[in-house]
């Protein structure tokens, strides 16, 4: 029988009012400017891998039942200029291209706003429920753009870990699995690092809808307090499967982790390019920097993250 998520939780831990009574960026507030240089110091050679996944991919975009694939236009191109067009004559003759596309700001690689999900008619923070009517006005997804995300990754590569090519539907793990997968791959978790999942479940041709993730737990809650981690990144729908088995409650991290700890979501990231290039060196660590677009009151936004070696 299926609990309500408020009794679930009730008595888990809570970062609200750690940082002031006005926070809408949570746990980001651990990426200090000391965090900033620790996890530049992790560049070695340069390079830069981004992390977004194609918007708009004619192989088809990600996206969750509720959700349709981004659709773009073309408003203006040469056949604009064609007999009967409507292009605009230009002094010297100029031509040009414009478009747009009709998306969902979390149709593709993504961050949540901290106000993306809530119960009890409370948001992060103790922001009332209402406050989402028509748009967000507290824990929106702009306080985070306006900061941006910046720290030291660590990537966790959990198939090759468990010796197969991507996790299995419904697969799950916890916070002793990532200790294990970091230690088998010469890593170390430290505080306030921004953890980055590896699946590499989308490969998986069909999909079953059920996507691997982490397993609710309060020792997890705990681990997550304790270390501090102020971003949790990975290449799934939703970082966690999408109803806790023991619970039957939905999606029961976001809740815990992001709503009540404060943990920023980052989910749908391309991470294949960044797991060949750790896996080819062994060497894990990297500067993470993403910046979310910035969208008045929305609830999440579209970004391109990128992983610098």
């Amino acid at each position: 029988m299926t609990i309500g998520i408020g009794e679930l939780l009730a008595g888990s831990p809570d970062n609200w009012g750690r940082w002031g009574p006005d926070d809408e960026v949570g746990a980001l507030n651990y990426l200090t400017r000391q965090e900033v240089l620790r996890g530049a110091a992790e560049i070695r050679t340069g390079e830069t891998i981004v992390l977004q996944r194609l918007i708009g991919d004619p192989d088809g975009d990600p996206v969750s039942p509720s959700r349709t694939p981004a659709r773009h236009t073309m408003t203006v191109d040469e056949s604009s200029w064609d007999p009967g067009g409507t292009g605009p004559a230009f002094p010297g003759g100029l031509h040009y291209a414009d478009d747009k596309i009709d998306a969902y700001l979390q149709g593709s690689t993504q961050y949540d706003a901290l106000g993306h999900v809530w119960y009890d008619g409370r948001l992060w923070n103790g922001y009332d429920a209402r406050t989402t009517v028509g748009g967000l006005r507290k824990a929106g997804i702009d306080p985070i753009a306006r900061r941006g995300i910046a720290g030291r990754g660590v990537l966790l590569d959990l198939p090759p870990w468990r010796g197969k090519p991507s996790l299995d539907p419904g697969e799950l793990f916890d916070h002793h699995d990532l200790e294990a997968c970091a230690e088998s791959q010469g890593t170390v978790i430290e505080r306030h690092d921004i953890l980055v999942l590896r699946s590499n479940y989308l490969s998986r041709t069909p999909r079953q809808g059920n996507d691997p993730g982490l397993e609710f737990s309060f020792a997890l809650l705990d681990w997550f307090q304790d270390k501090e981690i102020p971003n949790l990144v990975t290449d799934t729908f939703a970082n966690e499967p999408p109803v806790d088995r023991r619970s039957g409650c939905a999606l029961p991290l976001h809740c815990s982790l992001m709503r009540n700890l404060g943990v920023v979501f980052a989910e749908l990231c391309d991470l294949e390019r960044l797991a060949s290039a750790c896996a080819a060196d062994r060497r894990y660590e990297f500067f993470y920097v993403a910046a979310p677009l910035r969208v008045h009151r929305a609830a999440g936004s579209p970004v391109n993250p990128v992983a610098i070696r």
